[in-house]
């Protein structure tokens, strides 16, 4: 059976970035992606995603400064241009489920800067809103995109040239501990190899290779989608005239000035369209669809007609935190979810498992973000 240091199981964002984060450290790294490289089955796939400093807890606004540094890592060694930093806005309406000044609080708290901006000072600055007078907002400068597609090939690539092994179309349908309590056996559809340390990064799928470990962690699945307006004046929402924004409420929506295309792109976060990866139709729902196009007329009048909607996938604990730790019992086995917003710290988590596996340690502080006692089974962990 042929040995690792580390094996990942599933590659997407997260996974290709603990693959690449490993073998920067120069040890024999391995991984594994059950559909091929690039699939849209997941949540990596389509174009943008946001970057941001700006969370309402310490912890992840934390996380997000070493994820900007993370990303310059990952452009120096690649020669690519991943981060393009436009400026974002963060709308807080009156009476909403957040509040500014946890945000403002916790960028304080992090030693960033932001702006505390009124609704007439955000319409006269971007001018493509329509912001009710009673709407808080936080401006932070450093808010950008990061391109998803592009971003994980990079990393994949880059583990690739530090000599791990990457292979798609192959299954991994266990993970079984060593007898001698070192290590993991990782069973996959093309044979069977050992690893000193296995991160598993399968996202919706965790589960299913949790089971045999009798670890369950609460998910729901949900199929996501976002979609793409085409406006007659495309040229005003081009990145330097334009934010990212958040309408940090609930529902909450969020949206892009163009990038790569003239279009923008918009989406509700958090559907609740459940379902399971094996029954996902990839069809979008026009309802949903109807809903936020209703959104966009209001918030942004003239965003123009809907070009297309892409479908994606989230798999979500009930409180939405990460999930970046060893399992209980089983300390050779590391569980990464991101929860459908851990794109932007993709390649900070994928380090922090690479440190764990690797180094035994990490000096980020991930106390937040580990799997919970009571989603664990207590037959075997």
């Amino acid at each position: 059976m042929d040995q690792f240091d580390v094996a990942v199981v599933g590659l997407g964002a997260l996974g290709s970035a603990a693959a690449f984060h490993s073998s920067l450290k120069r040890v024999k790294v391995i991984g594994f992606e059950q559909y091929e490289f690039g699939h849209v089955r997941g949540a990596s796939h389509d174009t943008s995603r946001i970057v941001r400093t700006s969370y309402g807890e310490s912890e992840y606004v934390a996380l997000a400064k070493s994820a900007y540094k993370d990303w310059a890592q990952l452009e120096a060694k690649s020669g690519q241009k991943m981060l393009t930093q436009t400026g974002g806005v963060i709308f807080f309406p009156e009476g909403g489920a957040m509040n500014a000044s946890d945000f403002a609080n916790s960028l304080t708290e992090n030693d960033l800067p932001y702006e505390l901006l009124d609704a007439q000072e955000v319409n006269r600055r971007w001018p493509q809103f329509n912001i009710p007078l009673s709407v808080t907002t936080v401006y932070t400068a450093d808010t950008g995109i990061v391109h998803a597609a592009r971003s994980v090939m990079a990393m994949q690539n880059q583990a690739r040239v530090n000599g791990a092994i990457l292979k798609e179309n192959t299954e991994v349908s266990r993970v079984v501990p060593s007898v001698n309590g070192k290590g993991a056996v990782v069973e996959t559809s093309s044979g069977h190899i050992y690893a000193k340390k296995v991160i598993i990064a399968a996202d919706a799928w965790t589960n299913k290779l949790l089971a045999s470990l009798g670890a369950e962690i609460p998910l729901s699945i949900m199929q996501e989608q976002v979609t793409y307006y085409k406006p007659a004046d495309a040229a005003s929402f081009d990145q330097s005239r334009f934010p990212v924004w958040i309408w940090e409420d609930e529902p909450c929506y969020y949206g892009f000035p163009t990038y790569g295309e003239p279009s923008i792109k918009a989406a509700r976060d958090v559907a609740n369209n459940f379902m399971t990866p094996e029954q996902r139709t990839y069809v979008h729902s026009p309802k949903l669809l109807n809903e936020l196009t209703e959104f966009m007329a209001s918030l942004v009048p003239d965003k123009g007609q809907s070009l297309r909607t892409v479908t994606c996938q989230y798999a979500v604990t009930p409180s939405r935190q990460f999930v970046i730790s060893p399992l209980k019992n089983f300390g050779d086995i590391s569980v990464a979810l991101g929860c459908g917003h851990a794109f932007k710290f993709a390649p900070t988590i994928g380090r922090i498992l690479a440190e764990l596996a690797v180094d035994g340690k990490t000096d980020d502080d991930i106390s937040k973000f580990g799997i919970p006692e009571a989603t664990v089974s207590s037959s075997k962990l």
